[in-house]
């Protein structure tokens, strides 16, 4: 059916949608939220319908700016609207859902209707339930992960090319940053792609924002790797494993990881990462991983299934019993990283940014064990090496490479929070000053956080200052201290130290 376009500006935050005029959809037999492929004279894509009486004509189709990203026409041009045929895919995964194990082909046939937006949200919510149900066999999380090689643009860089990435779980972790920094001045090249944070106060792209643009292109992306040995840019800004940034917009309103190793593993691959650590925080609260039997079993898993793929894994269980370093939220962390430079004071920071880049060194090197790795990584940072890539990439990258601590605006509502008892401080709940932090804002408001005085460890007096929350009015601070609860165990006896790298899994 021939249909007039009218484009009102509206977008809908992804979703492909377009309005049709009752009588249109009953000619067309489609109902409110089922399909049609929309197509102008050089593309065509899926959309969802929602119908109207009195807001569109009979002949005439109302399309959303998300949908025209794609088609790229003009107010009133003519496009051609049918109703989508059955997919093969919904039968796929309705077996899924009965128990039958889905083969490759059935898994690029689900992937490429992913990719062309002929799935509904509720098809791929199932499909994804289903996997939390009976999780992904080691042929589908190989048929996924190939699925989304296959359909994504791939990167080739020269020399050992390395990674660390981490499944999440810990606060405030600027680890990929310092690590990025290390590896790179140490002559290996690792372009870091990396996600923003929903659920937490910062991811890394949030935290390297603060110093430069991570939102680049192909060609600056390679610009700047082949430049300076490295890059920290968000891995949604470009098509690095496009179908997995669709299966994450499912995964996070469900609280789902089922598609974990699919998603690192792939766009690990694309980016040509051969060598990569995989930081897998355990802890009490906040972390995924609770126990170390689980974190066995998940890192035999990513080892098996990279190994197909000719990638070589190694995976770190790390400590996260508190937030690492002193600070949660995007520009509390980018000044907590330039102090990490010029100071010592986040020892565990640099405990496990050093450890893993030592990790790295002995997976590349014939001749390195893991703790000669971290010896040559600590010597790096102590240099002042690291911090003159870590400049060198943000300059690349487009940010002001001599950017000090004063440059970085914070949230000018301010609050202290204060010790109940005197004391050492036991047991810290990630939890709570996670949604404290979100709630004062992060990560959308940069400025807001949390800056922590005192750590696991640390004496205290009652009444002495255990942390400040930062946000951008009284509106979200006064949100944030509705949500906080008391977050710290204080006990007489000074705790026993615990180790930040627990166990490495080869």
């Amino acid at each position: 059916m021939k249909l007039k376009a009218r484009l009102p500006g509206l977008t809908s935050g992804g979703k492909m949608i377009v309005i049709l005029n009752n009588k249109t959809a009953k000619k067309l037999a489609v109902k409110p939220l089922e399909r049609v492929i929309v197509k102008s004279k050089k593309e065509d894509i899926t959309c969802i319908v929602n119908t109207s009486e009195k807001i569109v004509k009979p002949r005439e189709i109302i399309i959303y700016d998300d949908v025209n990203d794609i088609l790229k026409i003009k107010n009133g041009d003519i496009v051609d609207v049918r109703a989508r045929p059955f997919l093969n895919s919904k039968k796929f995964i309705r077996e899924r859902i009965r128990g039958k194990e889905l083969t490759n082909k059935k898994i690029r046939q689900i992937v490429d209707d992913v990719l062309e937006h002929k799935l509904s949200d509720l098809a791929l919510a199932s499909l994804i339930s289903s996997f939390d149900i009976r999780p992904l066999s080691d042929s589908e999380a190989y048929g996924f992960t190939k699925a989304m090689i296959d359909t994504s643009e791939k990167f080739t860089f020269r020399g050992k090319i390395v990674d660390k990435h981490s499944i999440g779980g810990i606060p405030g972790d600027k680890t990929s940053i310092l690590l990025v920094s290390i590896v790179a001045a140490a002559g290996l090249t690792i372009p870091k792609s990396s996600s923003r944070a929903i659920t937490d106060p910062a991811g890394t792209a949030d935290r390297f924002e603060i110093f430069a643009p991570v939102q680049l292109d192909a060609r600056a992306i390679r610009r700047t790797v082949k430049k300076t040995g490295g890059c920290i840019i968000w891995g949604g800004s470009f098509k690095l494993a496009p179908a997995d940034d669709l299966f994450i917009q499912i995964e996070h309103p469900l609280d789902s990881d089922a598609m974990m190793i699919p998603s690192i593993i792939a766009k690990k691959k694309v980016m040509g990462s051969k060598y990569i650590i995989l930081d897998m925080p355990m802890g009490p609260t906040q972390a995924k991983i609770k126990d170390m039997s689980v974190a066995s079993k998940l890192a035999r898993k990513f080892i098996k299934i990279g190994k197909r793929f000719g990638m070589k894994i190694e995976c770190a269980v790390t400590n996260a019993s508190q937030p690492l370093g002193y600070s949660m939220g995007p520009a509390l962390e980018a000044r907590d990283i330039l102090n990490t430079f010029s100071n010592s004071k986040s020892k565990d920071l640099i405990d496990k940014a050093t450890s893993l880049s030592g990790i790295l060194f002995k997976m590349v090197g014939k001749d390195y064990s893991a703790e000669e790795g971290k010896a040559r990584a600590v010597k790096i940072f102590n240099s002042g090496l690291a911090e003159k890539k870590f400049r060198e990439i943000i300059k690349e990258q487009g940010g002001n490479e001599k950017v000090t601590i004063g440059d970085i605006r914070v949230g000018k509502e301010t609050r202290i929070v204060k010790a109940k008892k005197s004391g050492y401080i036991h047991n810290i709940h990630n939890k709570n000053l996670v949604r404290t932090a979100i709630a004062a804002g992060c990560p959308g408001d940069k400025g807001a956080g949390i800056e922590l005085f005192k750590k696991i460890g640390d004496k205290i007096s009652h009444g002495e200052p255990l942390f400040k929350i930062y946000a951008e009015n009284k509106i979200k601070m006064k949100n944030a201290l509705d949500a906080y609860e008391d977050s710290f165990i204080i006990k007489s006896r000074r705790p026993k130290k615990t180790k930040m790298l627990l166990k490495v899994v080869v």
